[in-house]
């Protein structure tokens, strides 16, 4: 079931308009798509944020517009812990829409045991689905990853009636041997310059005389 948001007709805009609307608890937004005209809405902040911690990318607006539409972009604020404007686009029921999922590892790689570590390396990828049917993520199964071995996107278990739009051959996750960085040979290669380098001391301790 799609999250209900409550919108109303923005009929001013600009910058100081945007500050007092969020100010009081609410986001400037505009929806647009199927070559319909693109309308000016404000929504409740709170609203918003619930039904993204919901997972929810289609939603149904009510109030002023009647329509499903999907979550098309979020702009944040500099410092990214506030959501200043949001773009609907407008979707049907038996629509086929392409969107940007997060990707997340669940359990624990048997490869962790034996020294190695898991490198993360897609974080988000686009499918193709119903617009009625958009999962809140892409959630990949680690427990069976060993030392050496990887996932990848042709390995991935998608929902039903999903589509991965990524290159299958491009690595999701993998378990490796860390990467060990030669500290040892940089300490010594580091404790020859120190004669040479306190000649430059005594050398900068002049200039500084000067």
């Amino acid at each position: 079931m799609s999250e209900v948001l409550q919108v109303e007709i923005r009929e001013t805009r600009g910058k100081h308009v945007a500050r007092r609307m969020r100010k009081g608890g609410n986001i400037p937004a505009v929806l647009y798509g199927h070559g319909q005209e693109t309308i000016s809405l404000s929504l409740a902040a709170d609203a918003l944020e619930t039904a993204l911690r919901h997972g929810s990318r289609v939603v149904e607006l009510s109030g002023a517009v009647k329509e499903n539409a999907l979550i098309r972009e979020l702009q944040w604020n500099t410092w990214g812990t506030q959501i200043v404007h949001v773009d609907f686009a407008r979707v049907s029921a038996d629509e086929t829409i392409e969107v940007t999922l997060p990707v997340e590892l669940r359990g624990e790689a048997p490869g962790l045991k034996e020294g190695g570590v898991l490198e993360h390396a897609i974080h988000e990828i686009k499918v193709e689905c119903k617009a009625t049917s958009v999962p809140e993520k892409i959630k990949v199964n680690v427990n069976h990853l060993e030392l050496d071995q990887s996932i990848t996107v042709a390995d991935l278990v998608l929902p039903e009636g999903l589509k991965c739009l990524a290159n299958p051959d491009d690595v999701v996750v993998q378990c490796v041997v860390p990467v060990e960085m030669p500290e040892e040979e940089g300490e010594g290669a580091e404790m020859e310059p120190e004669v040479i380098g306190g000649k430059k001391e005594e050398e900068g301790e002049g200039d500084e005389t000067k």
